[in-house]
């Protein structure tokens, strides 16, 4: 089971070098959960079941910045581990809206293929440096505001780096 973050991103890394073209670049890999507010767990699990409930509901995904698109791959909820790959979108054609970056649990919003309504994704304070990588490629009409956060174009300007 990976918990180092690191160890977490080198296993999305090998996962989907077996199936990205010759040429690809990693930028930033960010862990995502669905699902209503983490915050509302201290909620759920004062009552007997529901938070086990809520928990077991929620799809961890990773998404994947290259430098041609955005993949998306489930996660193990249990191990962490990488899973197949759900969805590839071209970088500026990312069904994205509604991102907001906050303090510890920021989220946005991705409309998966077959899918009408778009789906929340979790992100917590843990992967800030990527998830600013990842919103510094995002229009800024995805943006609850309409304007990317001052953090996320710093990380543009050093998008160069891999990982």
């Amino acid at each position: 089971m990976a918990i180092r973050r690191a160890k977490q991103k080198q296993q999305v890394i090998e996962k989907l070098s077996q199936v990205a073209p010759p040429g690809e670049v990693f930028i930033a890999c960010v862990h995502v959960e669905t699902g209503p507010s983490p915050w509302l767990n201290a909620v759920f699990d004062e009552i007997p079941l529901l938070g086990l409930i809520i928990a077991l509901t929620r799809r961890m995904y990773f998404l994947t910045l290259t430098n041609t698109s955005v993949v998306v791959n489930s996660a193990s909820r249990f191990t962490n581990r990488p899973g197949d790959v759900v969805a590839v979108f071209p970088r500026e054609m990312f069904p994205v809206s509604q991102v907001n970056r906050a303090r510890v649990w920021s989220k946005l919003y991705v409309v998966f293929p077959n899918e009408s309504k778009a789906t929340r994704l979790n992100v917590h304070a843990f992967w800030r440096g990527e998830f600013d990588q990842l919103i510094a490629t995002f229009p800024a009409a995805a943006f609850v505001d309409g304007m990317i956060p001052a953090q996320a174009q710093a990380a543009q300007q050093g998008q160069s780096a891999t990982f």
